[in-house]
């Protein structure tokens, strides 16, 4: 059923020209801070995110008992407490539609003695769970499920151990399914060994980022691939340091600032972009100058210039999924089709991403052909309607940049987007040189 809140994406009467800048990685952010509470000591993280994920992270490490306090421009963390001699009180954690609390935060709940139980947003009930269960079993964890198997809701009951050893685990649906082991392995009581057993590996980045991570706080994880292309890794066991870490700006989230200017055939610069990276959202400059931008780097910007043309592309979208979604909304603008490969683990986000798109992408005028393993998008006369976007902020940020070019593009719960970016539609207002309406939704 379609919501009655809905947002009209503006539409750019000019070509876009502006300096964005946007806040901390989320995906860097869940990590420092779940690292943060494992540590032995007190850190501080600078340009940490404040959005709903992050929040909904934030409450879960607080109820497992770290502090977490905002203090001028840093987030001060104070590390969990050893764990208790008898069970305490049970505690409930509520995951939102966030990813790394739901994957991340049970196996951090293990080094807790007592039971901690995890639930969470509807949507987040469909969502697979299994290889964390297998992975905290495979530890000596008990877990309990309350309702489908491999889903939330589930009960981690803690004894304050994690066995370490080897450990198998098939992350085809996500990397977040390796991230999640890696995060705390070292406050195992052996080294860990991760052995992925799939055919598939999505998102290598972001398993990338979790092993720099561990690097930043003294642990030396390793990866290995073998001559048969099988992956596994190894972290040891030891402390983990307490960090004071400056946080990226999240470059994922910069890919709907950059697609304007594609889009309009504009100028966006986004500041601070590093030097060197392990985010994904990287990716965006060899996939906009294949789209037919021009990409440079200025004074410690990243500048991206639409030409005019705007063309389809041919690409394996896998170790990068998250820019589906912007990409595809670029896609359904080009002037000849697309084809986006490797994906099909975006079926198991906040929403199947790839369903969803092509459902959204036909409705307004881009015939979307959806494979097992991704998209096939032909351009059209795209018009207004409504955009549904399944509570799903890329959906709604991709809705945007089309609405850029598509006039009354009525976008279904632009507040989803607070799920990363807390002030999208200030920001994308603030880009257009827009006032929001007088009594309409912002």
């Amino acid at each position: 059923m379609v919501s009655e809140v809905l947002w009209t994406a503006p539409v750019a009467d000019k070509p876009v020209d502006a300096l964005v800048r946007v806040p901390g990685s989320k995906s860097l952010t869940a990590r420092w801070m779940l690292l943060a509470a494992a540590a032995d000591e007190s850190s501080e993280l600078r340009g940490a995110l404040i959005s709903r994920d992050t929040r909904l992270m934030r409450d879960a490490l607080e109820r497992l008992g770290a502090s977490l306090q905002v203090h001028e421009d840093s987030l001060r963390v104070t590390p969990l407490p050893p764990p208790t001699e008898h069970p305490s009180d049970p505690i409930e954690i509520h995951t939102g539609l966030a990813g790394t609390v739901m994957r991340f935060v049970p196996m951090l709940a293990a080094l807790h003695h007592g039971e901690v139980r995890f639930t969470g947003d509807e949507a987040a009930l469909a969502r697979p769970m299994g290889p964390v269960i297998e992975v905290l079993r495979s530890q000596g964890v008990v877990v309990t499920e309350h309702g489908e198997a491999g889903r939330l809701p589930l009960t981690v009951h803690g004894t304050g151990q994690l066995r370490g050893g080897r450990v198998e685990v098939d992350a085809s649906a996500s990397s977040q399914f390796v991230s999640n082991a890696l995060l705390v392995a070292a406050r195992g009581d052996a080294d860990l060994e991760l052995v992925h057993t799939g055919t598939v590996l999505p998102s290598l980045p972001h398993i990338d980022m979790t092993l720099a991570t561990l690097r930043q706080v003294g642990i030396e994880g390793t990866h290995h691939v073998d001559a048969g292309g099988h992956h596994s890794w190894t972290v040891p066991r030891g402390p983990i340091s307490a960090t004071h870490m400056v946080i990226e700006p999240d470059l994922s989230n910069a890919g709907p600032f950059l697609a304007a200017a594609m889009a309009t055939g504009g100028t966006i610069a986004v500041d601070d972009w590093p030097e060197e990276t392990t985010q994904p959202g990287d990716a965006y400059r060899e996939l906009l100058a294949r789209m037919g931008g021009e990409v440079w780097r200025e004074e410690g910007s990243l500048c991206v210039r639409g030409t005019g043309a705007l063309h389809g592309i041919d690409a394996d979208l896998s170790a990068v999924g998250e820019l589906t979604p912007t990409i595809a909304a670029l896609a359904a603008l080009a002037d000849s089709p697309s084809r986006l490969r490797g994906v099909g683990h975006l079926r198991g986000h906040e929403t199947d991403r790839l369903k969803a798109l092509a459902t959204e992408l036909t409705k307004i005028g881009a015939r979307t052909l959806e494979h097992e393993d991704g998209l096939e998008i032909h351009p059209g006369p795209l018009h207004g309607g409504v955009f549904e976007t399944y509570e799903d902020h890329r959906l709604a940020t991709a809705a945007a940049v089309i609405g850029l070019r598509v006039p009354d593009l009525r976008v279904v719960n632009i507040a989803t987007t607070q799920k990363t970016l807390p002030d999208f539609v200030g920001m994308w207002l603030s880009m257009l040189h827009t006032e929001p309406p007088e009594g309409g939704q912002a």
